[in-house]
């Protein structure tokens, strides 16, 4: 199961305007790049030509029509606002769909994004500005011009109004400024530039003119006004919401565009959980899913949809980093400033006991903050990291200089009192005493730990952790409540555990000053949950934020890594290097899967007769 919250799945994070930023990649300053370019990309050349008409894992002749209802890759159950920008309100999911941005990601390359609204971007020698000469046949949906005007308020008003989470990802961007009706230029500050060429490019358009009518910084219900493929149809609010595709988008036919946006109405689909989602599925109530439960993709679709072939099953490889899945202790609580109590509760939970009983096997134990990718610190430091390490020695305990720190490793049995024993001996050295009622500090406080969730599937997962915790002292509990609920604690990080995942990138950069800096942990509605504030980590990001090469970023992002599971901030979890997907048999796909990407709905569309087959529309 990776029924993770996830920057990608929370309200507060499900926007693809994030993740588009949390996708954006550095850009190496070079004389090469000191010109008109029809894209931009980080350590090495574009692949696509300027003249290039379509991305290789897109049909560029997919037709158009029908339409798809679905349930988000963020496993949302509720919305209440159609304004994604701010912190407030809890952002239905799609609403990517209606914003355009300057440039846009191709999802088979690793870092790079090409014109969109912009048709080209020109990059200073000295990386300290970027010009990007807008298309002028942009429009909004309501026909009025998309201009520089519109790109410099966008700018403006999301650095000084917009969520924390995109606004810190352009805070060292001086200014943006109209040099004429379609020229725009961004100039930056300070030392950590490389990432913010892509970070400005990718940032969403909006309409000056809409937004000064209408307020930016409230929630609404009220469909905005965008310039994307698509515009809000009918909705209801925690419900569901439908787009309907724009027949008269101006970009339709643009290289970045061609072979996607391919249905006529993209609908999203709100269940309470996932057992109501997969009921629904099952009966035909909707066409799309991403299965996250390892119990259910193995034992709930034996059903006749599916042995007949109504409904296909696939797996689908995933082969960007699996990133950070675990449960995130919150250090700002004084009970867990002290790291052997952190390290203490890590012993408790059994993986493999759960990898086997719970998950059918289906899952690896995750041990490192770039799981699954080049950048996870393994073996002994490397000269290029102790480089990184030794001038703070004597800041950091001295297991960031041997193997990395992992998560021990049981045999499965449910007989974990090995660890316990550890475990035990640990919080009895950070001052906890076994007493009649449980483990009590010399204030005679008791040690309690609350796991917050929302979701009723994570409960099986968490209830034999907390038995093993109850068995050394500790007054475990789990407290399940509503999503509205669970956001607002989020946000004002008034919670004792939870479950994260950090979706990371090919090419970490400065969002990770979002996600483990020290600014980020005291700032509300941060991705920083687990409150962690070290000077150390804070240089070593840094210094990823500012390489200038695969090989610096790699190391610095090992070093960091080695620094960040010493810590004990974090109980690994598990992932798995593939999306299991379900759904209705009433599409078609290209033969080729974006390497980056699911694909699946982006890239495909309506197949009338394999509808019909199905008793589908």
């Amino acid at each position: 199961m990776t029924g993770a919250v996830t920057v990608r799945k929370v309200p507060r994070e499900a926007f693809a305007f994030l993740a588009m930023l949390a996708l954006a990649v550095g850009l190496a300053a070079s004389p090469a790049a000191a010109e008109p370019r029809h894209g931009l990309s980080i350590f090495g050349d574009l692949k696509y030509p300027a003249d290039f008409t379509h991305f290789d894992y897109v049909n560029p002749d997919a037709p158009k029509g029908g339409r798809v209802s679905q349930i988000g890759s963020g496993g949302l159950t509720t919305f209440d606002s159609f304004n994604p920008f701010i912190l407030r309100g809890d952002a239905a999911q799609g609403l990517a769909l209606l914003f355009d941005s300057l440039m846009a990601r191709a999802m088979d390359e690793p870092d790079a994004v090409y014109g969109l609204v912009a048709e080209t971007a020109d990059l200073a020698d000295d990386g300290m500005s970027v010009t990007f000469k807008l298309r002028p046949e942009a429009k909004f949906a309501d026909g009025s011009p998309l201009t520089a005007e519109d790109v410099v308020f966008s700018f403006d008003t999301i650095k000084s109004k917009g969520h924390p989470a995109i606004s810190g990802q352009i805070r060292d961007v001086e200014k943006a400024e109209a040099l004429d009706a379609h020229t725009v230029r961004y100039t930056f500050k300070g030392t950590l530039t490389r990432d913010l060429p892509i970070n400005v490019a990718t940032l969403p358009i909006l309409s000056k003119a809409y937004y000064t009518e209408n307020a930016f910084d409230q929630t609404t219900l009220t469909p905005p006004l965008g310039s994307g493929p698509y515009k809000v149809g009918n909705f209801r609010a925690g419900t569901y919401v439908a787009y309907t595709r724009r027949e008269d988008y101006w970009g339709r036919d643009l290289p970045v565009n061609r072979g996607q946006n391919n249905f006529d109405e993209v609908r999203y689909e709100y269940f309470r959980d996932r057992t109501l989602e997969l009921e629904n599925l099952l009966s035909g109530n909707f066409d799309f899913r991403e299965e996250f439960t390892a119990r259910d993709w193995s034992t709930s679709y034996d059903v006749a949809a599916v042995r007949d072939g109504r409904i296909l099953r696939q797996t689908l490889d995933d082969e960007r980093p699996s990133g950070a899945q675990g449960f995130f202790i919150n250090t700002r609580r004084d009970k867990f400033k002290d790291i052997r109590v952190r390290e203490a509760l890590g012993y408790a939970f059994d993986f493999e006991w759960s990898n086997r009983n719970l998950f059918f096997g289906l899952y690896t134990r995750t041990a490192s903050f770039f799981e699954n990718s080049d950048m996870k610190a393994g073996g002994l430091p490397t000269a290029d990291e102790l480089k990184l390490l030794e001038p703070h020695r004597d800041r950091l305990p001295e297991a960031v200089f041997g193997e990395p720190v992992s998560p021990s490793v049981t045999d499965g049995s449910g007989s974990n009192r090995e660890n316990l024993r550890r475990a035990a001996k640990l919080l009895a050295e950070a001052g906890w005493e076994q007493t009649r009622d449980g483990l009590r500090n010399a204030k005679g406080e008791k040690l309690s730990v609350e796991f917050l969730l929302f979701e009723v599937n994570f409960e099986r997962i968490i209830a034999p952790f907390i038995k093993n915790l109850q068995l050394i002292g500790v007054d475990a509990t789990m407290r399940r409540v509503d999503p509205a609920q669970y956001q607002r604690r989020l946000k004002d990080f008034d919670f004792d555990i939870t479950t994260q995942r950090y979706s990371l990138r090919l090419s970490p950069g400065i969002e990770l000053k979002n996600y483990w800096g020290s600014d980020a942990a005291a700032m509300s509605g941060s991705y920083n949950l687990a409150g962690i504030a070290d000077p150390v980590l804070d240089d070593l990001i840094d210094r990823v934020v500012k390489a200038q090469s695969r090989e610096e970023l790699v190391a610095a992002t090992r070093a960091a890594d080695r620094v960040l599971r010493a810590g004990h901030y974090w109980i690994p979890q598990w992932y798995k290097g593939s999306h299991q997907i379900a759904f209705w048999d009433k599409f078609g796909w290209p033969d080729v899967k974006p390497k980056y990407a699911r694909g699946a709905l982006e890239t495909w569309w309506f197949d009338g007769e394999k509808a019909k087959s199905a008793g589908r529309r």
